[in-house]
């Protein structure tokens, strides 16, 4: 679990939440007008601009940000050189014992793939090929969310003419003016509330989150192709330490 982004949201929402209620309280910061304006039509222009399959696994995606489980390198390569030495003791068939201890699918498929006996270069591409979509549909999410940090406030801005035309109209009675103004400035803070407060930032966290796991899975391809081809442990380790940063690079051997 991702405890930064949970933090962030908390103190992004929490500090405004905070300003609203003190003084008139947080009732004259809502208005339904503004909502729908906002985040109806956020989300109309976003199921127009995106296939329903990928608005629909949007969520799913977004939840990377937050609920993020993976292995880190140095724990990977130590995992990788650990089978590798099993293979050169025991042969391929002895990894077979392991696969169901495995949690990430992806590595235990290389290794499956592995024990198969498929060709070096055929578990080559289609590990890649599996990575390569992995980091395809993360990618679709964070446009999805780039989007929808474009075009809140964009909603919030014709939020705010609404309520101008409707204040203009009305300037003759003043009871209706002060309800134009408050749907063109609350539709105005929606938006950009919810651009910056949620979809901008979600959305920079999973381009971490998928280069990351990128690194990871072009880590696992080299580990795993090694370990098919025979290499002696230790030269796997001394490759696969290429992938860490030199200062990470000692816990390798710690």
């Amino acid at each position: 679990m991702d405890i930064a982004t949970i933090l962030g949201t908390l103190i992004a929402f929490g500090l405004v939440f905070q300003a609203m209620v003190s003084g008139s309280g947080i009732g004259m910061f809502i208005d339904i007008p503004s909502v729908s304006i906002v985040f109806g039509g956020t989300l109309g222009v976003l199921l127009m601009n995106f296939p329903l399959n990928q608005m629909l696994g949007v969520a799913k995606v977004t939840l990377k940000t937050v609920m993020f489980k993976l292995n880190t390198p140095t724990e990977e390569i130590i995992r990788i050189v650990e089978y590798a030495n099993l293979a050169r003791r025991e042969g391929l068939l002895a990894l077979e014992d392991k696969l169901q201890s495995v949690d990430d699918q992806f590595f235990a498929k290389g290794i499956q793939l592995v024990i198969d006996g498929f060709p070096v270069e055929t578990v080559r591409d289609i590990m890649e090929l599996e990575a390569e979509w992995q980091f395809q549909r993360h990618s679709a999410g964070k446009k999805i969310l780039d989007a929808a940090g474009a075009m809140a406030p964009a909603f919030g801005m014709v939020g705010t003419l609404i309520g101008l035309v409707k204040m203009l109209a009305n300037l003759s009675d003043p009871s209706q003016i002060g309800g134009g103004m408050a749907v063109a400035l609350l539709t105005t803070m929606y938006g950009a509330m919810a651009a910056n407060m949620f979809a901008i930032p979600l959305a920079g966290k999973l381009e971490i989150r998928a280069k990351e796991e990128a690194l990871l899975r072009d880590l696992m391809v080299e580990g795993i192709v090694a370990i098919q081809s025979g290499e002696k442990p230790a030269l796997i380790k001394e490759k696969l330490k290429s992938f860490l940063a030199p200062g990470m690079r000692e816990s390798v051997e710690a």
